[in-house]
């Protein structure tokens, strides 16, 4: 009897940690931007990248702003285009 019980509840600890462990395999992607980020900030050729990596997402929410209130700009580099080269 008492093994009986034993196996019993072995068998249901070993379901319940099974269950625990499975499941929740889900998308590795990144939460969705909602800010310029800070790094982006911290030059003219960082805030290009940044901008370039958008891309034309016509279904994405706008960003936030947060500390942006210009863009970077150098006063000796020449003007670049945000089209991807």
């Amino acid at each position: 009897m008492t093994t009986r019980f034993h196996r019993l509840v072995l068998a249901l600890a070993a379901s319940a940690a099974m269950a625990g462990c499975g499941g929740g395999g889900g998308d590795d992607s990144p939460p969705p931007l909602t800010e310029v980020p800070d790094a982006a900030l911290v030059s003219p050729d960082a805030y290009i990248q940044f901008a370039r990596s958008l891309g034309p997402d016509d279904s994405a929410e706008p960003l936030a702003l947060g500390r942006l209130d210009v863009a970077p700009t150098s006063e000796t580099e020449e003007p670049v285009s945000l089209d991807r080269p």
